[in-house]
């Protein structure tokens, strides 16, 4: 069949024009289908570009990986741009985001009871498993979540006892109020009262936390071994990737991990900023070590502390050269005192105080920019006279035990959440 444009004449008649009309009628469909798939095609082609980025071949399910990441860039994106807009500040905005899709609430189960209260006015997310006969009083952990210290997450293991811990959030509150927070929340629970109405051994506690979360239990361990009032004290400490110094923007893992998932250089270095109240003006500055070059007399005193070249084994070090200004950004320092604070920086501590912490569990990842941090204060502590694993995964990448869940889940996550809980049930 064919359709025909005419001209109407008196009597309804339609003649044909004098210039060709008509065509079959299939030809405007053929035509929108053709557009519809050249604009198909583009938007997969773009869609593709966004998500592929070059991955080490030794990282776990590269492909999902690549996928987790652009949904994280993706979220980051539209939360700058509402805070561009003037309506919210792009970590709370963030954080809405993110507690949208992945914060769960409290749901117990016939393995374990899940309540959500308070210690002493912090947030906190009790998880009880069953007695056990042979076991009248409960080993116990209390858990600080990662986020860089801007996140919320609410995750929680399935242990004898985890307490986690739900501390206030940048940019609501900033350093030094998370740690008054998760120390608060400790010293409530190791309470005796409290400690025996949740059937807790005393002897048998660890401090714990992933990332952001392993610093606030790095400087919450610290400053525990130099409470004297505390009775009760920690017989273990287990960091994940935990981010433990932001002096050294230039380790060999930062260097080879500046644009790996899920933390990528330059957003740990905002996140610092943000953890400080600091100028976004120094993010780049801080990035190559201007913040402690050479002519910055206040860092002088902790660089030996950081010295990667002596705490690092040459199969991490590789061919990598230390990033070392003459001169820089005093100004830095000097606005963010906070740098060289060993609560910040739990990494910079004196040896006299990590001579006291008790036997210690750190896990990093190959495809982190946090590794050589856990790596350097694991040397340090070994040095200090302390026992420490250092459990190391290739194929890990920043965040890996927390995706063990499918559509999230990696192999690699279940690996790392297995053999952190091993150790624990070994040694608590």
């Amino acid at each position: 069949m064919s359709s025909c444009r005419g001209e109407k004449l008196a009597g309804g008649l339609r003649v044909a024009s004098s210039f060709p009309l008509c065509q079959p009628a299939g030809e405007p469909s053929r035509g929108k289908m053709r557009s519809s798939c050249v604009l198909l095609t583009a938007l997969v082609a773009l869609a593709a570009y966004y998500v592929y980025i070059p991955l080490p071949g030794s990282v776990s399910d590269p492909w999902k990986l690549m996928l987790l990441d652009a949904t994280f860039r993706g979220a980051q994106q539209v939360s700058n741009l509402i805070h561009y807009l003037g309506l919210s500040h792009h970590l709370l905005a963030l954080n809405f985001i993110i507690v949208s899709f992945g914060k769960k609430s409290a749901w117990s189960s016939a393995r374990v009871k899940v309540t959500d209260t308070d210690f002493d006015g912090v947030e906190v997310r009790v998880f009880e498993g069953p007695p056990k006969p042979e076991e009248p009083l409960k080993r116990s952990v209390v858990y600080i979540h990662g986020g860089g210290w801007a996140l919320a997450s609410a995750n929680g293991l399935l242990l004898w006892l985890a307490l986690g811990e739900i501390y206030r959030l940048v940019p609501k509150v900033y350093f030094p109020e998370q740690i008054h927070d998760v120390v608060r929340a400790t010293k409530y629970f190791l309470k005796p009262e409290v400690l025996q109405k949740y059937m807790v051994d005393p002897g048998r506690i660890c401090i714990s936390g992933d990332s952001a979360g392993g610093n606030l239990a790095a400087a919450l361990g610290q400053q525990f071994t130099q409470d004297a009032s505390l009775k009760n004290k920690l017989k273990l400490q287990a960091l994940i990737y935990p981010v433990l110094q932001a002096l050294d923007f230039n380790t060999p893992s930062y260097q080879q991990n500046v644009n790996t998932p899920i933390l990528p250089r330059y957003v740990m270095v905002k996140y610092w900023v943000d953890y400080f109240k600091g100028n976004y003006d120094f993010v780049q500055a801080m990035i190559v070590n201007n913040h402690t070059s050479l002519d910055v007399e206040e860092a002088a005193a902790v660089r030996a502390r950081l010295n990667w070249t002596s705490l690092l084994p040459a199969s991490f070090t590789k061919n990598y050269k230390p990033v070392v200004q003459t001169t820089g950004n005093a100004r830095i320092v000097q606005e963010l005192p906070q740098l060289l604070d060993a609560r910040s920086a739990p990494l910079i501590a004196d040896q006299a105080v990590l001579q006291l912490l008790p036997k210690t569990y750190i896990l990093t990842c190959e495809h982190d920019v946090l590794r050589d941090d856990g790596i350097m204060y694991a040397k340090r502590l070994e040095s200090a006279g302390v026992e420490v694993t250092l459990d190391h995964f290739e194929d890990g990448f920043h965040g890996c035990m927390i995706f063990t869940s499918w559509p999230t889940n990696f192999s690699v996550g279940i690996r790392t959440r297995n053999s952190y809980i091993k150790w624990l049930d070994q040694n608590l």
